[in-house]
């Protein structure tokens, strides 16, 4: 209940007016049936407006570091997050992403709107960073459409780096461009291949990009390049 509640009555209407939202390609999302939404990542405001322009209620699977603050704060936003029906996460050890990617695989099986940034974190420099492939380690032997997000502005209405009111620059146009699924027939009977899962991310960063007007850049951030964006 809380999710529709902030959608449409709390949250909504003040973020449609402060981000000056438009939403482009709505027609590409699929009415009925489990899909993947997959966007790039600028800042911490991006999940609001691409999560407004799908009909359907959005999961993002976040980490457990966002439910466990004991700021005012952060336990406003843990109750947030926990409220609208998103899903916390350990990310820690070894194989950080598998339990991540369980949670995904169920959230599809029952039909759900599965929304994952394949860079993994905001871009440090407004740039289109390398792919994760655990979007394709799910989407491809599930078989689920990948639909392709391009966000542009929204470096524009608040300063990427850590969440706070101080890094807010102020009202601008945010564009949220959902674009036609991506076509997974090319690595159809490789479902398993991880070579096919590198190139089939590959394609769909690329299909990002053409969405969002940005550079790419065909490596992942690096510590130092993120740590500077936290700092800027």
């Amino acid at each position: 209940m809380w999710y529709w509640v902030f959608k449409f009555v709390l949250l909504g209407p003040v973020a449609r007016w402060y981000l000056r939202l438009r939403w482009e390609g709505r027609e590409n999302l699929p009415r009925s049936g489990a899909f993947v939404v997959a966007p790039n990542h600028l800042t911490m405001v991006d999940p609001v407006g691409i999560s407004m322009g799908v009909p359907r209620k959005v999961i993002f699977i976040a980490k457990t570091k966002y439910y466990t603050g004991r700021s005012a704060g952060a336990r406003a936003l843990a109750w947030f997050l926990r409220a609208i029906g998103q899903v916390p996460v350990d990310v820690s050890g070894a194989s950080a992403a598998e339990p991540a990617l369980v949670t995904a695989r169920a959230l599809l099986e029952a039909g759900g709107v599965w929304a994952i940034f394949p860079e993994g974190t905001r871009s440090p420099d407004g740039r289109l960073y390398r792919g994760r492939t655990g979007i394709m380690r799910v989407a491809l032997p599930m078989g689920v459409p990948v639909v392709p997000v391009g966000v542009r502005g929204t470096r524009e209405v608040v300063l990427p780096g850590h969440p706070g009111w101080r890094r807010l620059r102020g009202r601008a146009r945010v564009t949220i461009t959902y674009g036609a699924p991506l076509d997974l027939s090319p690595w159809r009977g490789r479902e398993e291949d991880p070579a096919a899962w590198r190139e089939a991310t590959d394609a769909l960063m690329e299909r990002i990009a053409a969405l969002s007007g940005q550079e790419r850049v065909f490596r992942y951030a690096t510590p130092e390049e993120l740590g500077r964006r936290d700092q800027g």
